[in-house]
């Protein structure tokens, strides 16, 4: 089925931002948009980063986390929330609750590599 994606658990990675991602759509499938699950572990910190040219969307499903976006102050989300994060804008989302917090990740375009800036040390200079 060319139309369906099943992404398989086995396939999740530890991210070097310190999250694991489970990827839910390829470029080749879907080159516009990207879906991704994200999972943070109780306790744990993403490190701070922006995507260059890419519009990114946290679509919150379970857990509690502490959302830092550009210079919004840090935010509590839930499960239902949507934190809109502009191209280029610094972000981290820090788990503050006791089991997983788990986002679907959405993209646009699809999320490269390429894009990915860490920021954490900038951060730290100013």
């Amino acid at each position: 089925m060319d139309h369906i994606t099943r992404p398989k658990e086995e396939d999740e990675y530890f991210f070097e931002e310190g999250c694991f991602i489970l990827e839910m759509s390829s470029p080749d499938v879907d080159p516009e948009v990207s879906l991704a699950r994200a999972r943070v572990e109780p306790g744990k910190k993403t490190r701070f980063h922006r995507l260059k040219g890419t519009f990114e969307r946290y679509i919150m499903l379970s857990g509690t986390g502490l959302v830092e976006v550009g210079d919004y102050p840090p935010t509590k989300v839930h499960p239902g929330d949507v934190v809109r994060i502009p191209p280029d804008t610094d972000q981290s989302i820090t788990n503050i609750g006791e089991e997983d917090l788990v986002f679907f990740v959405v993209c646009n375009p699809h999320f490269l590599k390429s894009i990915y800036v860490d920021s954490e040390d900038l951060r730290k200079q100013f």
